[in-house]
This record gives C-alpha cells, structure tokens and sequence, in this order.
C-alpha cells in the first residue's frame, strides 16, 4: 500500500459488515486512524480484532439518534484529535411496496438511510471546518438511479442522499470540505445476502444462483465483492480527489447503461430491431 490515508482520522458508519468493513480494512492499511459505529457491538469488535492495534476503536451507536451521532463524532475527535473523512455507510432496505409498507418503517428507513446521514454530517462539518478541510463519502445505492420493484422507502431516501450531498458540496466546498457519493449496483455483503433469499427459494437455487439472476443483463454479469467498492471509497478519501465534489460514481457494473427491453430480446437470442 502507498500510504495515502497517512495521519488522516476517519470516521465510518454501518462499520460492522459489508462496505463498511471493506472500507475500513482498506483505510487502515493506507495509513488512517478509523473509528466504527454501528449497533452490533460484537461486529465492530470482530472488524476491529483483525486490524492493527490501535488502528481502530470501536464505538456502538444508532445514526438516527442526535445524540448517538454526536458522541460518535467527539469519539472520533478524541481517538485521533480530529476528523478528516466522514463515509456514511449505514442503512437498511426493508421492502414494501406503497400500499404494503407500514408508515413506521417508512420513518426508519428514512431515519437511519437519510436523516442519520444528515445528523453524522451535521456534527462533523464543524470540526473539519476547523481542521481546514475533509471528505466526506455518502454510500447511496444504484436504487438512487434506477428504481427498484416494492422499495419506495430505500428508494427515496437514497435519492435524497444524492440531493443532500451536493447540498453540502455547494455549501462547504469555501471551506474545502468535498461530498461525493458512490452509488454500488450489486454487492455480495450480508444485506445483499438476505434481500436474495426470497428469490434464490423461487428459483430453487442457492444466493449465488439468485445474484446471477439478479445481474444478468449487466455489461459485468456478477455481483461485486467489497473489496472492489473500497476503492473507490480509498480514492474520494484521499487527495487523488481533491477537485472532486458533488460527484456521483455508479459502481453498478454497467447496469445503468442497459435498456431492460433491448436486454430481454437479447437473452432469447434475438438482436434489437433486426426483425430476424
């Protein structure tokens, strides 16, 4: 590794599993100081275990309560004296079309998708705006693109993510704080996991079987691993992107460049507009 985190302190949200700990393996060995939260203690600890001493501390918390979101911010300021890079990583996607979904967890999603990122947010600003500066990286979903069936609830509040970031992009960018969002298409973590399940028992088929289902008709036919989004997480964090704010990147595969009709006539063998 080049050591491009070197020095700077991070802050991730949603740190126990999936992105949040793929991003956080990748900051720590880039030379970060990182702090995770989440409300499963017992996964941030297992995170933490595999990493260098010191490297990480674990702090338990809920995004969408005031409160929690502020200790988790004076904790980072504690642990490494500052804050330079924010990743609001947390979320849930339970499903439920409009009629279906009940009105409280319509509020959670929003409350822990979009609410906890704009209250991480608003207690961290003020420290790096003394800092001189920072990145903070918002994990939206390909769902703030492109909509998916019975979601209205994650749909909506990833949606916003995007508005919320480049709100912030406008309003902080003088103090040279930078807000970018990554919007991932299928990624193999936990959640992705469990969303599957329902299609893997229809099809008669295991979760690997549902995911290449699920991404069939993508440029890149497969789910990606963690690994791969931290990447680009490494990259908005660092000073590679220093000119780089109220960015969306779609990791997706390719998905946002298909046509679902043109694709449909192609997985039976025909060509779009031939007439053969």
């Amino acid at each position: 590794m080049n050591g491009k985190l070197t020095g700077k302190v991070a802050l991730i949200t949603g740190g126990g599993t999936g992105l949040g700990a793929a991003f956080t393996k990748r900051f720590v060995e880039e030379g970060a100081k990182v702090v995770i939260t989440g409300r499963r203690k017992s996964l941030l600890d297992k995170v933490a275990a595999g990493l260098p001493s010191g490297s990480v501390l674990v702090f338990p918390g809920d995004v969408s309560k005031l409160e929690d979101t502020q200790a988790m911010v004076d904790a980072a300021i504690k642990f490494g004296g500052k804050i330079d890079i924010l990743v609001n990583n947390a979320g849930i996607d339970p499903a439920g079309a409009i009629t279906d979904l009940p009105v409280e967890q319509w509020k959670q999603v929003i409350d822990i998708n979009l609410t906890g990122a704009f209250l991480m947010m608003k207690a961290a600003i003020p420290h790096m705006i003394t800092n001189g500066g920072g990145s903070i990286i918002n994990i939206a979903s390909l769902a703030a693109l492109r909509c998916i069936p019975a979601m209205p609830a994650y749909i909506a509040a990833k949606a916003g993510l995007i508005g919320l970031s480049q709100s912030a992009a406008l309003d902080y960018g003088k103090y040279n704080i930078r807000c970018n969002v990554i919007c991932p298409g299928a990624v193999r973590t936990e959640m992705l996991e469990n969303s599957m399940a329902g299609l893997a028992e229809t099809l008669n088929t295991d979760i690997t079987g549902a995911l290449n289902t699920l991404t069939k008709f993508c440029p890149l036919p497969r789910a990606a691993s963690p690994d791969e989004i931290s990447g680009a997480a490494l990259f908005l964090a660092s000073d590679d992107s220093s000119f780089m704010t109220g960015a969306v990147m779609a990791l997706d595969g390719g998905a946002c460049v298909v046509d679902p009709n043109g694709a449909a006539v192609s997985s039976v063998g025909k060509k779009w507009g031939s007439g053969e």
